[in-house]
């Protein structure tokens, strides 16, 4: 199987030879790597064509990173979609391996694992560890989502359900994966490992108005679904990132 690996990019040089040097060092022969860039203005786009030459390349203006995620989409070729952050990276050389064994194996639609809150800086000192653990459809109503940069994909699903909505803010991801898991209870499977470190500063959390924008997201995602969750759900969403400093 072919794995489509999709990164949204905008000045990202600081950070992104991690990305792509993590992706280079997988064990999988079979990867396809798509850059979506926003028109970045610093050396990102030398730093792609010097490391990853044989990359798929889009350098144009969007409507922000959940829309540069929708382009990917469109462009892979892979019977499998992932998506890495420009700043996060993958945690060893055999993540996409064994991923592309248990979608096999379990005969699955997607796979998340879990992820690993590093220092900014010092990528080597942990911050957090967020544990998703095993899948159960019930868990979204007590506030659990998996950690969207392990979420893999097969192709086949984002052309029946659709792609990401630019409606919801920085909670596209979150409606994404209550649409697949929870609304059309698509089959995922869990592998228990560490499989991408994210540096810490999500958009999501940068300022109490991000924050807010966030909930509101959170609360959309259910009603455009046509979904009702409990109503302490969309409180308990946010207080489940306590546990993910207890490592």
């Amino acid at each position: 199987m072919k794995v489509s690996i999709i990164t949204a990019t905008y000045n990202s040089a600081a950070t992104l030879a991690d990305t792509i040097r993590s992706v280079k060092m997988q064990s999988y022969p079979h990867i396809e790597c798509i850059f979506i860039d926003g028109g970045s203005t610093d050396a990102t786009l030398k730093i792609i064509s010097e490391l990853q030459p044989n990359s798929v390349v889009v350098s144009e203006k969007d409507q922000g990173i959940y829309d540069a995620m929708n382009k990917g989409i469109a462009l892979a070729t892979g019977d499998i979609i992932g998506i890495l952050n420009s700043d996060d990276f993958y945690a060893a050389p055999n993540i996409i391996e064994r991923l592309v064994a248990l979608f096999e194996s379990e005969n699955a639609d997607a796979v998340y694992g879990d992820l690993d809150y590093v220092d900014a800086v010092d990528t080597q000192k942990l911050t957090r560890r967020w544990k998703a653990g095993a899948f159960k459809r019930k868990h979204f109503l007590y506030g659990w989502m998996p950690p969207h940069p392990t979420f893999f994909v097969r192709q086949n699903i984002y052309q029946q359900y659709g792609g990401f909505n630019l409606g919801v803010y920085t909670a596209a991801d979150y409606e994404l994966m209550l649409r697949f898991l929870y609304r059309y209870a698509i089959k995922v499977a869990y592998l228990q490992q560490t499989m991408v470190k994210m540096r810490t500063g999500g958009a999501s959390n940068q300022s109490i108005q991000n924050r807010l924008l966030a909930n509101k997201g959170d609360r959309m995602a259910w009603e455009i679904n046509g979904l009702k969750p409990y109503w302490f759900t969309l409180l308990a969403k946010p207080l489940r990132k306590i546990t993910q400093f207890i490592t």
